[in-house]
Protein backbone atom coordinates (compact mmCIF):
# COMPACT_ATOMS: atom_id res chain seq x y z
CA UNK A 1 0.00 0.00 0.00
CA UNK A 2 1.11 3.87 -0.77
CA UNK A 3 2.24 5.59 2.05
CA UNK A 4 0.42 9.14 2.12
CA UNK A 5 3.55 11.99 2.74
CA UNK A 6 3.83 15.48 2.89
CA UNK A 7 7.00 17.40 1.48
CA UNK A 8 8.95 18.98 3.92
CA UNK A 9 8.79 22.24 1.87
CA UNK A 10 5.24 22.80 2.90
CA UNK A 11 6.67 22.91 6.78
CA UNK A 12 9.05 25.33 6.40
CA UNK A 13 7.24 28.02 8.18
CA UNK A 14 5.58 25.77 11.21
CA UNK A 15 8.76 23.89 12.10
CA UNK A 16 11.27 26.58 13.21
CA UNK A 17 12.13 25.49 16.81
CA UNK A 18 11.80 21.68 18.58
CA UNK A 19 8.54 22.02 19.90
CA UNK A 20 6.44 23.60 16.24
CA UNK A 21 7.73 21.22 14.70
CA UNK A 22 6.72 18.43 17.20
CA UNK A 23 3.14 19.89 17.11
CA UNK A 24 2.90 20.29 13.50
CA UNK A 25 4.33 16.70 12.74
CA UNK A 26 1.94 15.76 15.20
CA UNK A 27 -0.61 16.86 13.00
CA UNK A 28 0.18 15.83 9.87
CA UNK A 29 -0.17 12.22 11.34
CA UNK A 30 -3.15 12.87 13.04
CA UNK A 31 -4.76 14.27 9.82
CA UNK A 32 -4.15 10.42 8.07
CA UNK A 33 -0.29 10.93 6.71
CA UNK A 34 2.27 8.32 7.36
CA UNK A 35 4.92 9.66 5.83
CA UNK A 36 7.52 12.71 4.90
CA UNK A 37 9.78 13.51 2.48
CA UNK A 38 12.88 15.42 4.27
CA UNK A 39 15.27 18.11 1.65
CA UNK A 40 19.04 18.10 2.60
CA UNK A 41 18.64 21.78 2.05
CA UNK A 42 16.07 21.65 5.58
CA UNK A 43 17.51 18.85 7.58
CA UNK A 44 20.71 20.69 7.83
CA UNK A 45 21.90 24.35 8.15
CA UNK A 46 20.38 25.78 4.99
CA UNK A 47 22.34 27.68 2.81
CA UNK A 48 21.53 31.30 2.35
CA UNK A 49 20.59 30.80 -1.48
CA UNK A 50 18.72 28.23 -1.00
CA UNK A 51 16.62 30.33 1.69
CA UNK A 52 16.57 33.43 -0.85
CA UNK A 53 15.25 30.82 -3.46
CA UNK A 54 12.75 29.24 -2.02
CA UNK A 55 11.50 32.18 -0.17
CA UNK A 56 11.34 33.85 -3.68
CA UNK A 57 9.06 30.76 -5.12
CA UNK A 58 7.15 31.13 -1.97
CA UNK A 59 8.20 28.40 0.11
CA UNK A 60 10.08 29.42 2.07
CA UNK A 61 12.44 26.71 4.05
CA UNK A 62 12.41 28.44 7.28
CA UNK A 63 14.90 27.83 10.40
CA UNK A 64 15.03 24.07 11.27
CA UNK A 65 17.86 22.93 9.82
CA UNK A 66 19.41 22.56 13.45
CA UNK A 67 16.68 20.19 15.23
CA UNK A 68 16.89 16.82 15.31
CA UNK A 69 14.94 15.36 12.67
CA UNK A 70 15.81 11.65 12.88
CA UNK A 71 14.68 12.11 16.43
CA UNK A 72 11.28 14.64 15.66
CA UNK A 73 10.23 12.19 12.89
CA UNK A 74 10.62 8.92 15.15
CA UNK A 75 8.53 10.34 17.87
CA UNK A 76 5.73 11.08 15.33
CA UNK A 77 6.19 7.92 14.12
CA UNK A 78 6.34 9.42 10.35
CA UNK A 79 8.27 7.31 7.89
CA UNK A 80 10.68 9.20 5.79
CA UNK A 81 9.58 8.01 1.74
CA UNK A 82 12.71 9.87 0.07
CA UNK A 83 15.68 12.54 0.91
CA UNK A 84 15.38 15.10 -1.71
CA UNK A 85 19.23 16.35 -2.73
CA UNK A 86 21.08 18.25 -5.41
CA UNK A 87 23.17 16.43 -8.32
CA UNK A 88 26.31 18.39 -7.46
CA UNK A 89 26.10 16.96 -3.65
CA UNK A 90 25.94 13.20 -4.76
CA UNK A 91 28.52 13.23 -7.45
CA UNK A 92 30.97 14.96 -4.71
CA UNK A 93 30.28 12.40 -2.11
CA UNK A 94 28.65 8.94 -2.97
CA UNK A 95 29.09 7.80 0.28
CA UNK A 96 28.18 10.46 2.10
CA UNK A 97 25.03 10.76 0.31
CA UNK A 98 23.96 7.17 0.83
CA UNK A 99 24.75 8.26 4.23
CA UNK A 100 22.37 10.47 4.84
CA UNK A 101 19.57 8.92 3.18
CA UNK A 102 20.51 5.31 5.27
CA UNK A 103 20.39 7.55 8.64
CA UNK A 104 16.53 8.27 8.44
CA UNK A 105 15.84 4.78 7.08
CA UNK A 106 15.13 5.45 3.60
CA UNK A 107 16.23 4.38 0.46
CA UNK A 108 15.28 6.76 -2.29
CA UNK A 109 17.43 10.22 -3.16
CA UNK A 110 15.55 12.44 -5.33
CA UNK A 111 17.59 15.18 -7.63
CA UNK A 112 14.99 17.95 -7.70
CA UNK A 113 15.71 19.07 -11.43
CA UNK A 114 19.37 21.14 -12.52
CA UNK A 115 18.77 25.11 -11.36
CA UNK A 116 20.45 27.47 -14.01
CA UNK A 117 20.36 24.86 -16.88
CA UNK A 118 19.31 25.11 -20.06
CA UNK A 119 16.94 22.09 -20.68
CA UNK A 120 16.48 23.53 -24.72
CA UNK A 121 20.15 21.91 -24.98
CA UNK A 122 19.95 18.69 -26.05
CA UNK A 123 24.56 18.48 -25.65
CA UNK A 124 23.62 19.47 -22.06
CA UNK A 125 20.52 17.37 -21.42
CA UNK A 126 22.38 14.30 -22.64
CA UNK A 127 25.41 14.97 -20.43
CA UNK A 128 23.13 14.98 -17.70
CA UNK A 129 21.41 11.93 -18.76
CA UNK A 130 24.95 10.60 -18.51
CA UNK A 131 25.53 12.14 -15.08
CA UNK A 132 22.26 10.50 -13.87
CA UNK A 133 23.02 6.79 -14.86
CA UNK A 134 26.03 6.99 -13.48
CA UNK A 135 25.35 8.59 -9.64
CA UNK A 136 22.53 6.30 -10.10
CA UNK A 137 24.72 3.04 -10.87
CA UNK A 138 27.18 3.73 -7.79
CA UNK A 139 24.29 4.87 -5.08
CA UNK A 140 22.78 1.38 -5.67
CA UNK A 141 25.87 -0.15 -5.16
CA UNK A 142 25.16 1.70 -1.46
CA UNK A 143 22.03 0.25 -1.51
CA UNK A 144 20.11 3.55 -2.66
CA UNK A 145 17.29 4.00 -5.78
CA UNK A 146 17.97 7.53 -7.51
CA UNK A 147 14.70 9.52 -8.89
CA UNK A 148 14.66 12.42 -11.01
CA UNK A 149 11.45 15.12 -10.03
CA UNK A 150 10.56 17.38 -12.68
CA UNK A 151 9.41 20.65 -12.80
CA UNK A 152 7.93 22.47 -15.57
CA UNK A 153 11.24 23.42 -17.25
CA UNK A 154 11.88 20.07 -18.76
CA UNK A 155 8.51 20.35 -20.73
CA UNK A 156 10.93 22.60 -22.91
CA UNK A 157 12.07 20.80 -26.45
CA UNK A 158 15.16 19.64 -27.43
CA UNK A 159 13.94 18.88 -30.96
CA UNK A 160 11.10 19.15 -33.15
CA UNK A 161 10.06 15.62 -31.71
CA UNK A 162 10.53 15.90 -27.83
CA UNK A 163 10.81 17.28 -24.56
CA UNK A 164 13.90 17.35 -22.21
CA UNK A 165 11.73 15.13 -19.91
CA UNK A 166 11.54 12.79 -23.12
CA UNK A 167 14.98 12.85 -23.52
CA UNK A 168 15.73 11.72 -20.07
CA UNK A 169 12.98 8.88 -19.99
CA UNK A 170 14.84 7.33 -23.12
CA UNK A 171 18.41 8.18 -22.52
CA UNK A 172 19.09 7.15 -18.48
CA UNK A 173 19.02 3.44 -17.36
CA UNK A 174 16.30 1.85 -15.77
CA UNK A 175 18.28 0.03 -13.27
CA UNK A 176 19.99 3.07 -12.04
CA UNK A 177 17.32 5.85 -12.40
CA UNK A 178 14.00 6.03 -11.38
CA UNK A 179 11.23 8.97 -11.36
CA UNK A 180 9.24 11.09 -8.76
CA UNK A 181 6.16 12.46 -11.32
CA UNK A 182 4.67 15.80 -9.77
CA UNK A 183 1.73 15.92 -12.16
CA UNK A 184 1.49 19.78 -11.74
CA UNK A 185 3.96 20.99 -13.89
CA UNK A 186 3.34 18.89 -16.78
CA UNK A 187 0.11 20.45 -16.25
CA UNK A 188 1.11 23.71 -15.79
CA UNK A 189 3.30 23.74 -19.12
CA UNK A 190 0.25 22.03 -20.99
CA UNK A 191 1.54 18.80 -21.13
CA UNK A 192 -0.71 15.04 -20.14
CA UNK A 193 0.16 13.92 -17.01
CA UNK A 194 -1.82 10.70 -17.65
CA UNK A 195 0.23 10.51 -20.83
CA UNK A 196 3.43 10.89 -18.64
CA UNK A 197 2.59 8.14 -16.04
CA UNK A 198 2.09 5.94 -18.85
CA UNK A 199 5.46 6.63 -20.66
CA UNK A 200 6.83 6.00 -17.18
CA UNK A 201 5.18 2.37 -16.09
CA UNK A 202 6.71 1.14 -13.10
CA UNK A 203 9.81 3.75 -13.20
CA UNK A 204 7.63 6.05 -11.34
CA UNK A 205 8.22 4.79 -7.66
CA UNK A 206 7.00 8.08 -6.03
CA UNK A 207 4.17 10.58 -6.71
CA UNK A 208 4.08 14.45 -6.22
CA UNK A 209 0.44 15.22 -6.20
CA UNK A 210 -1.16 18.80 -6.05
CA UNK A 211 -4.01 20.54 -7.61
CA UNK A 212 -4.33 23.66 -10.05
CA UNK A 213 -7.11 26.14 -9.52
CA UNK A 214 -8.05 29.58 -8.65
CA UNK A 215 -9.70 30.60 -5.06
CA UNK A 216 -10.75 33.42 -6.05
CA UNK A 217 -14.46 34.68 -5.25
CA UNK A 218 -14.75 38.01 -6.66
CA UNK A 219 -15.79 39.28 -10.32
CA UNK A 220 -12.48 40.36 -12.26
CA UNK A 221 -12.52 43.00 -14.90
CA UNK A 222 -11.13 40.15 -17.27
CA UNK A 223 -12.57 37.13 -18.22
CA UNK A 224 -8.83 35.54 -17.37
CA UNK A 225 -8.16 34.31 -14.22
CA UNK A 226 -5.22 33.18 -12.70
CA UNK A 227 -4.83 29.59 -11.57
CA UNK A 228 -2.23 28.47 -8.45
CA UNK A 229 -1.57 25.28 -6.46
CA UNK A 230 -4.65 24.86 -4.08
CA UNK A 231 -6.15 21.78 -2.06
CA UNK A 232 -6.42 18.52 -3.79
CA UNK A 233 -10.19 18.36 -5.18
CA UNK A 234 -10.44 22.02 -5.23
CA UNK A 235 -9.00 22.43 -8.93
CA UNK A 236 -9.78 21.22 -11.85
CA UNK A 237 -7.07 18.65 -11.78
CA UNK A 238 -8.12 15.07 -12.72
CA UNK A 239 -6.92 13.47 -9.68
CA UNK A 240 -8.91 10.49 -9.33
CA UNK A 241 -7.28 9.07 -12.69
CA UNK A 242 -3.95 10.30 -11.87
CA UNK A 243 -3.92 8.31 -8.27
CA UNK A 244 -5.55 5.51 -9.62
CA UNK A 245 -3.10 4.94 -12.27
CA UNK A 246 -0.18 5.96 -9.64
CA UNK A 247 -1.58 3.32 -7.61
CA UNK A 248 -1.95 0.97 -10.41
CA UNK A 249 2.06 0.91 -11.41
CA UNK A 250 2.93 0.64 -7.61
CA UNK A 251 4.45 3.63 -5.99
CA UNK A 252 5.70 3.47 -3.03
CA UNK A 253 4.41 6.88 -2.20
CA UNK A 254 2.06 9.58 -3.34
CA UNK A 255 3.29 13.00 -1.55
CA UNK A 256 1.34 15.74 -1.34
CA UNK A 257 3.54 19.10 -2.00
CA UNK A 258 1.46 22.27 -2.95
CA UNK A 259 2.94 25.70 -3.34
CA UNK A 260 1.61 28.53 -1.35
CA UNK A 261 -1.56 29.88 -1.99
CA UNK A 262 -2.81 27.41 1.46
CA UNK A 263 -6.19 27.86 3.21
CA UNK A 264 -5.81 31.16 5.63
CA UNK A 265 -2.25 30.94 4.73
CA UNK A 266 -1.94 27.99 6.85
CA UNK A 267 0.03 25.21 5.70
CA UNK A 268 -1.23 22.61 8.62
CA UNK A 269 -4.95 23.64 7.56
CA UNK A 270 -4.07 22.95 3.67
CA UNK A 271 -2.63 19.64 4.61
CA UNK A 272 -5.21 18.64 6.66
CA UNK A 273 -8.09 19.61 3.83
CA UNK A 274 -5.92 17.69 1.14
CA UNK A 275 -5.77 14.59 3.45
CA UNK A 276 -9.59 14.09 2.92
CA UNK A 277 -8.72 13.67 -0.96
CA UNK A 278 -5.80 11.49 -0.03
CA UNK A 279 -7.70 9.12 2.55
CA UNK A 280 -10.26 8.06 0.42
CA UNK A 281 -8.42 7.78 -2.93
CA UNK A 282 -5.01 6.48 -1.75
CA UNK A 283 -5.73 3.73 0.72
Amino acid sequence: MAIKAVQQIMLGTVTGTDTKARETLKLVKEAGYDGIELNSFMVNPTPFMVRMLTKAAGMPTGKGGNLDWVRLIKEADLKVVSLHKDLGSIEKDIQEAAKEAKKFDTSNVVITGMYRFDYRNKAKVDDLCKKLNESGRQLKEEGITLLYHNHNYEFQKVDEKQTAYDYILANTDSDYVSFELDSYWPTEAGVCALDLMNKLGNRMKLYHINDRGTKLQKPMMTPILKSDSCELGFGNMNLEVLCEKALSVGVESVVLESHKNWIDNSPVKSLQVSAEFLNKHVN
